[in-house]
């Protein structure tokens, strides 16, 4: 009877405080953590006058953070389920927070990138733990609402960093987005104390953990293949990919160390990440989903202020700025997402949300010219983001959908590191194909820029003769007409790379709308009818 009524409280408990409440304390942390993936970029300029080193040498500050976040990401399952949620997320917070008062006080830049690497650490471990919190504290049919809080801080808070960090820098200093975190980081350390708690069910299982056996291979296996992986991505394009030894060596250790990873804990009893938990259905497709929402979310979000920059010339503030449009559409819909997914099948929603990001990104692709202002550039942002609450809010409700309660954190945890993953592997595969397709448009558009095209003479010549009407020499007049050309081949190669970049996304995003069809709906609330393909609830 005792067993009985224990297992009994494990199954109908819920937390003491506001579930709301808990949600909105476990998300001030996650989305400053989230916002210091791409806070830093714009101050790198900043940073690297400061301490009078180079651009090559501040990118550190971005590339340190990320291979240690990543490094945490796939284990803080293990870490939670361990040592406890509720202390594993309050060590991280209060990792997070000394490391970023430390990086604003850094006096070098080996010292920043040695506190950003401790940052990383710390905040690797925010976005599982928010997650499995959310997850443990909102019934099935509630956590489409939950789950929209949650993707305001990790889907909403990298669109707005550099616009955040551009005005932080401009008008107080680079150490200030470091700052920020710190009060934010201690309101939500006194709220958790006082509102978190660990479920009866992870009590157990930290108990049944306790005294054994690390998975120490699995372990160092992760740790260093993840972080090898990070570098070649991070840096493979700065260093033309396999042509140097450094990224050819260190790809060659990633695809080794991963490979064995899997076989190793694929046949491990207690390992470190549960891959076996990809035998189920709707895990699996999420896992996949999120990975793809990785690449276009963030792929984006580098590639639009690339071309805002770099061909019409707008400062890195104002392509913030654009950005931050995307940012706060998101904002907005997540929560009516999250309404939606509770009263209606989120397969339904998940399949819209992939014809509308397809159809986005047609329009982003169609608008993005040479000749293309703000305002333009700012709704075409707008319009590209509409159908990703749509897949992002969905996709997790449904990852959860036949898994047992105990394995929240593993679910969580997975699901965070293919999304971050995807999102390098977005960035660095778009960065690489553009500077691809650069080439091949230049090489195209120049075989017709010769003087036998009629076209391109009377240009040149126009360009030479409005030159020499305000004073310039005949020789120097050519000699400016000819760069004013390249100039001008170069913007049209650029923008048309681009264009095709973007209508791939495209075709992409639409192509996997049909596979939305495979997964299984979640359990419908007691007293609602259930469906043949319903799956009875397994938490």
């Amino acid at each position: 009877m005792a067993a009985a009524a224990a297992t009994m409280d494990i199954m109908t408990w819920r937390p003491k405080a506001n579930p709301w409440l808990i949600a909105f304390t476990v998300t001030l942390a996650t989305f400053m953590e989230v916002l210091d993936t791409s806070i830093a970029n714009i101050a790198l300029p900043h940073i690297a006058g400061s301490f009078g080193a180079s651009t090559n040498e501040s990118t550190w500050v971005l590339t340190s953070y990320l291979v240690s976040n990543a490094i945490v990401l796939p284990t803080s399952a293990w870490l939670a389920t361990r040592f406890g949620r509720k202390r594993f997320y309050m060590t991280c917070v209060s990792l997070f927070a000394a490391s970023s008062f430390f990086c604003g006080l850094a006096p070098s830049l080996t010292a920043l990138v040695i506190c950003r690497v401790l940052q990383g650490v710390g905040g690797g471990g925010l976005q599982p733990s928010e997650q499995a919190i959310l997850s443990d504290t909102f019934p099935p049919e509630k956590r489409g609402q939950a789950f929209a809080m949650y993707g305001m801080a990790v889907v909403v808070a990298p669109a707005i960093g550099p616009t955040l960090g551009g005005w932080l820098t401009d008008n107080f200093s680079w150490r200030w987005i470091f700052y920020i975190n710190v009060p934010v980081s201690i309101i939500s350390l006194y709220m958790t104390s006082r509102v978190v708690e660990d479920p009866p069910y992870l009590k157990v299982e930290q108990a049944k953990n306790r005294g054994g056996s690390i998975d120490l291979i699995g372990l160092g296996l992760v740790s260093l293949g993840v972080g090898a992986l990070q570098l070649v991505l991070d840096k493979g394009q700065e260093k033309d990919w396999f042509g140097s030894h450094l990224i050819l060596g260190a790809a060659v250790l990633a695809v080794i160390l991963l490979v064995t990873w899997i076989i190793w804990e694929w046949h491990h009893p207690h390992p470190i990440v549960e891959l076996k938990l990809l035998k189920n259905r709707n895990f699996a497709t999420a896992v996949f989903f999120m990975f793809i929402l990785g690449m276009v979310l963030f792929g984006t979000t580098v590639l639009l202020p690339q071309f805002m920059e770099t061909l019409l010339g707008y400062p890195a503030v104002t392509a913030g700025e654009a950005l931050a449009g995307g940012g706060f559409t998101m904002m907005v819909l997540m929560p009516v997402v999250g309404q939606v997914v509770t009263h209606f099948d989120p397969r339904k929603a998940m399949f819209c949300g992939f014809i509308a990001t397809s159809l986005g990104l047609y329009y982003m692709a169609t608008h993005l010219t040479i000749s293309a202002d703000f305002k333009t550039l700012f709704f075409v942002r707008v319009i590209q983001v509409c159908g990703l609450p749509f897949i992002f809010i969905p996709s997790n409700v449904l990852s959860y959908v036949a898994i047992p309660r105990e394995k929240s954190n593993q679910i969580s945890s997975m699901i965070n590191f293919t999304r971050n993953i995807g999102g390098s592997i977005g960035i660095a595969l778009l960065n690489t194909v553009l500077v691809r397709n650069i080439q091949v448009q230049r090489t195209y558009y120049s075989a017709r820029m010769q003087h036998g095209n009629p076209q391109f003479q009377g240009m040149l010549m126009g360009m030479a003769s409005s030159l020499e009407a305000r004073g310039v020499s005949s020789t120097q007049a050519m000699q400016q007409a000819y760069e004013r050309m390249n100039l001008l081949l170069t913007q049209q190669a650029s923008a048309v790379a681009y264009k095709e970049i973007v209508s791939y996304l495209a075709v992409a995003v639409l192509c996997l709308a049909p596979v939305v069809s495979i997964m299984k709906r979640p359990p419908r609330p007691a007293g609602g009818a259930k469906k043949k393909e319903d799956t009875p609830p397994a938490h």
